[in-house]
């Protein structure tokens, strides 16, 4: 959880915050990752491994001919890359996800829970305020006796 900025460097190299590399390893003790493309904002998405596998699991209960199988799938898989943060805890953003979120010299990692996501910092911070707004005026709450 949090939001935390770091620098992205001329090869594409960006570190990963120490308290999000401490929960990824909790989270999967490999520290694999999979990142891919927000199919609704301009961000990537940073899964633990073992997490992402968890949310592509419902996908085998479609046919696998069909239409919706078909595009969940891409959806999905076509734009992920599976990484693996180096001993420094460096990823190598590949070029189209950085395009595709707008990176330039900085990001921000915003933690959300099961994943995390890679932000330019000034869209993170413009998708921070949308969500507390939008939560505000639905009246948003978590349901009672919630484990």
């Amino acid at each position: 959880m949090g939001t935390l900025t770091s620098k992205l460097d001329a090869k594409g190299r960006v570190s990963i915050p120490a308290p999000f590399r401490a929960l990824l390893r909790q989270l999967d003790e490999a520290g694999d990752l999979v990142l891919r493309p927000s199919h609704k904002h301009p961000t990537i998405e940073a899964w633990p491994r073992a997490a992402f596998d968890a949310l592509a699991k419902p996908m085998q209960r479609l046919d696998i001919f069909s239409d919706e199988e078909d595009d969940l799938a891409f959806m999905l898989y076509a734009g992920s890359v599976p990484l693996k943060p180096d001993g420094e805890g460096r990823l190598v953003l590949p070029e189209l996800l950085a395009a595709h979120a707008n990176l330039k010299d900085s990001v921000a990692f915003i933690g959300l829970g099961k994943k995390f996501e890679i932000w330019e910092p000034a869209a993170g911070a413009a998708r921070y305020s949308q969500a507390i707004s939008r939560g505000t005026a639905r009246n948003l709450t978590l349901p009672a006796n919630a484990p």
